[in-house]
């Protein structure tokens, strides 16, 4: 039996989900989340699509590959469990023409190896069958992909936490870390001003869009650096939204880092199109206006970016435009579904995309996580993290932490 005490910074899905795994399958062990929100679930895991994806993109042998497809399973089995939402409401990949069929070749032999189940390619006959207003030459469908609600997934895993004996403390924002042969200190500060020195055997970070910073807290290196993306949605007003079904996505272009707007229905019958990707200049700027010096500072500093934006400035202005004008963004929506017009869009909040950047000017493309003294940390977990995040916990916990 352990008689360990692991803190965890970051309240949403990933370290909350970890938090759970530690309460059930290391007996006698403490957990600890801190979180600077009052609530969970405040930044990427409340911002996002929604969707429970299936593993269509990722790279065969990949983190990301093999988690997401377990972290599937075992979400679809969570939610059942708690009476959560969870809705296979499928996926189609629609090809506008021959170069996005190409494309869809490719990635269905990735869907394969990766085991994403009933998995099939249709005609234009077969699109309309199960997406009627779409149009495309040929389109993938993926029956199993599903939408969940991951605000409710989150306090459920925080209540699981709690109801073992764990504790999530909110608004509990991380001033300092130190580390030392007797352990890891965490000094937080409260909205009162109270400072609070806290004691544990290990750290894990799971902080999102403030990654790299408390990494560097830590004394862990600066590359990767966290680089924020805002993407912009919108709503389709409540009278057409029968235009879609389920999911209806673009054939990503490998090219290009980000994948264009898509449309995405949501558990309590919204609709989405969206979203694009700008850069955000604010790591926790959802509007346009939103401004943090030292954000943009650090974002500009790094040679990274340069890289990335001379790589992809094409792509870059085109979301530009996109963000611009809701008659643009429409154009984009009407690519999968003729039809949609500015008039069939209301705007609806944004998210920001936590992306780790390396010094290079590479994207990372997988999970990633370092290992540093007594802190472990999460640097790379954008999408599909959610719906891979008790896979990752589990993997936390049996390959990272077991090890220690």
């Amino acid at each position: 039996m352990s008689s360990e005490h692991i803190g965890i910074i970051g309240g949403g899905i990933v370290g909350l989900a970890l938090a759970r795994w530690i309460t059930r399958e290391r007996p006698g062990a403490r957990v600890t989340v801190l979180e600077k929100e009052d609530r969970v679930a405040a930044h990427q895991t409340g911002r996002n699509s929604g969707v429970v994806h299936a593993g269509l993109y990722y790279r065969p042998g990949s983190l990301k590959a093999s988690l997401c497809r377990r972290g599937t399973l075992l979400l679809r089995e969570y939610c059942a469990e708690r009476d959560l939402p969870y809705q296979e409401v499928g996926k189609v990949l629609v090809a506008r023409d021959a170069d996005d069929a190409e494309r869809l070749d490719r990635i269905e032999r990735t869907a394969r190896e990766n085991g994403v189940p009933g998995v099939r390619r249709l005609g234009p006959e077969g699109l309309r069958e199960i997406e009627p207003h779409a149009e495309g030459v040929e389109a993938l469908h993926s029956p199993h992909t599903a939408i969940t609600d991951f605000i409710a997934v989150a306090e459920s895993l925080a209540d699981d936490v709690r109801r073992a004996g764990g504790r999530v403390r909110l608004g509990a924002l991380v001033i300092a870390l130190r580390q030392g042969a007797g352990g890891a200190e965490v000094l937080t500060g409260d909205p009162a001003g109270e400072r609070i020195r806290h004691r544990f055997d290990t750290v894990v970070i799971c902080a999102g869009l403030q990654a790299d910073r408390l990494a560097g807290m830590a004394g862990a290196g600066a590359d990767p650096r966290i680089v924020p993306f805002r993407g912009l949605y919108h709503e389709l007003v409540p009278e057409r939204r029968g235009l879609v079904r389920g999911l209806v996505y673009p054939v990503p272009d490998p090219r290009y880092p980000f994948l264009g707007v898509h449309l995405t229905r949501h558990v309590h019958g919204e609709v989405m199109a969206g979203p694009n990707a700008i850069l955000a200049a604010a790591r926790e700027g959802y509007r346009l206006r939103d401004v943090a010096r030292r954000d943009l500072a650090e974002t500009l500093s790094w040679p990274g970016f340069w890289r990335l934006a001379r790589a992809h400035w094409t792509v870059g202005a085109r979301e530009i435009a996109v963000s611009a004008s809701a008659a643009v963004f429409a154009r984009e929506a009407s690519r999968l579904v003729p039809g949609i017009t500015a008039a069939d869009l209301r705007p609806a909040p944004s998210g920001i995309r936590a992306q780790a950047l390396a010094r290079d000017g590479s994207l990372l493309d997988d999970f990633a996580i370092d290992v540093h003294g007594r802190f472990v940390c999460v640097r790379n977990a954008p999408s599909p993290a959610a719906t891979s995040s008790l896979a990752i916990a589990e993997y936390l916990g049996e390959k990272v932490l077991a090890a220690r």
